[in-house]
């Protein structure tokens, strides 16, 4: 089963990729987590983005495309796996596809978790005071939900017009939200 989890910053995707995880016993593929491990084991790409990152920009498409591929290649995700945080825009969705079709892995499902923006300030602001974290202030939260729908919110568009895309309400208690997503799922992986 080949995942594309979708959803705003702070909407679930980590927490119910995870469970995902244990239950279809597929790997879920973080692209941040991708880039911070390939940077820590000095792998060629790593140290690409390494070079990208200390100089203050954002690591290239095609560095974080090929971090991709090189995972997707691994005897773990040849049964399918859960991508989370990518792809973040249209022009990234079109080179995963391609990426994809070459590997002969096609997506089988987009599932995306909605929630309302102010329910997602409410949990980041949550998750900020227990983790000390600095970064989920209200005011960055919102601006992160922007950018998301500017950008992020049509790659839901492009699965629909393909015919891929599940809606799905995000909120609730995790094990409700988590048997809606195993209820979505194409019948050979449920």
């Amino acid at each position: 089963m080949r995942i594309v989890l979708l959803g705003a910053p702070g909407s679930g995707k980590g927490t119910q990729a995870a469970m995902l995880k244990v239950e279809l016993n597929i790997p879920h593929i973080s692209t941040g987590d991708l880039l911070r491990a390939a940077v820590k084991a000095g792998t060629p790409l790593g140290l690409k983005a390494k070079e990208v990152m200390d100089a203050g920009h954002l690591v290239s498409d095609e560095i974080v495309l090929g971090m991709l591929e090189e995972r997707l290649e691994q005897a773990d995700a040849r049964a399918g796996f859960i991508l989370d945080g990518y792809p973040r825009n249209l022009v990234q969705c079109e080179a995963l596809e391609a990426l994809l079709t070459r590997l002969r892995q096609p997506v089988d499902v987009a599932l995306q978790l909605v929630v309302p923006n102010e329910m997602i300030v409410e949990r980041l602001a949550g998750r900020a005071a227990a983790e000390g974290r600095k970064d989920d202030t209200p005011e960055t939260v919102r601006k992160r939900l922007e950018i998301y729908e500017q950008q992020t919110a049509p790659v839901a568009g492009y699965y629909e017009k393909h015919g891929k895309l599940t809606v799905l309400d995000g909120v609730g208690e995790l094990g409700d939200v988590f048997q809606r997503i195993l209820s979505a799922l194409p019948r050979q992986a449920a």
